[in-house]
């Protein structure tokens, strides 16, 4: 039997008429969608606030444990899976990756928020107990908007949404002694973007620090500092995350991954993984197979 990781986009998971945008409770959400807690990929932003469960889940192959006012955040292409324990409940919002652009001049302005950089550990959020009333009446009011289907009821929720956002991202950034300064912090956000959208092509630190106008060494330093890595190994877990979400799914070969990744030949390929995983691509998708049919 074929393993394939299902993509789901918004229309499939929401039966109803707003493609770009989806909120619920999430205990009825999780009741129609109980295929949900096997490997699957969002074409969509995702996030969801437990107000009540426990259990785990995996985002882009990590394990969190689940809890009470936790919330997390996805964003396109991230690979997740749950296995929750007990009764589950909480908010889940869906949303297109157009949704803001119209709406704010700055296309981008979602980027820029800590939990969308697509780095896992800081898109698991715990709500600490002075905010968590304040984020459940968001919820609240976002449920309730939901209700109007007129353009300003979807403007309403995008401004509820906003003030959701920044209200989350202000703990990350007011946190003492938590964060980089801002230019390293901007440096960093600056190199991982690069990374996003050229890691097929580019492989090279030097390369990365020639579009930052930087020397190879301030790039690694930076790295070193602030992540405890070298700039080359983000570069590569970069390249190894999207290998494994390929991998996961049966839809293409490893010779036709290996050449998907711009990898020069398979052996290539299989030598890189191996490195870098401990273990070859076939033995990790004969691992994740086992995982995704017994769980």
């Amino acid at each position: 039997m074929k393993a394939v990781i299902p993509v789901y986009d918004i229309c499939t998971l929401s039966h109803q008429q707003k493609d770009d945008i989806f909120i619920s409770r999430f205990a009825p959400y999780l009741k129609s969608h109980k295929n949900l807690h096997l490997a699957h990929k969002h074409s969509f932003y995702h996030l969801v606030f437990f107000t009540k469960g426990g259990g785990n889940q995996t985002i882009d192959f990590e394990n969190f444990p689940v809890k009470p006012f936790q919330i997390y955040f996805m964003i396109p292409g991230q690979v997740h899976s749950w296995a929750f324990e007990g009764e589950v409940d909480g908010y889940i919002i869906n949303f297109s990756t157009t949704f803001f652009q119209s709406f704010l001049l700055k296309a981008n302005y979602l980027d820029d928020l800590p939990f969308f950089a697509g780095i896992t550990r800081d898109a698991v959020i715990d709500i600490p107990q002075q905010l968590q009333a304040k984020i459940i009446s968001l919820f609240e009011d976002l449920v309730v908007e939901n209700e109007t289907i007129n353009s300003l009821g979807i403007d309403m929720a995008r401004t509820i949404m906003l003030q959701l956002f920044i209200t989350i991202a202000r703990l990350k950034i007011d946190a003492p002694g938590t964060i980089a300064p801002s230019y390293n912090y901007t440096l960093l956000r600056s190199f991982q973007k690069l990374i996003e959208s050229n890691y097929m092509q580019l492989r090279l630190p030097k390369q990365y620090a020639e579009l930052l106008y930087i020397t190879p060494n301030h790039l690694n330093a930076l790295c070193n500092d602030v992540l405890g890595i070298s700039a080359g190994e983000v570069i590569r877990n970069r390249i190894t995350l999207e290998a494994k979400r390929l991998l996961i799914n049966h839809e293409m070969t490893i010779l036709e991954i290996a050449n998907h990744l711009n990898f020069a030949d398979n052996s290539y390929f299989s030598k890189f993984f191996k490195k870098q995983e401990g273990m070859t691509p076939e033995e990790f998708r004969k691992i994740s197979d086992n995982h995704v049919h017994h769980n």
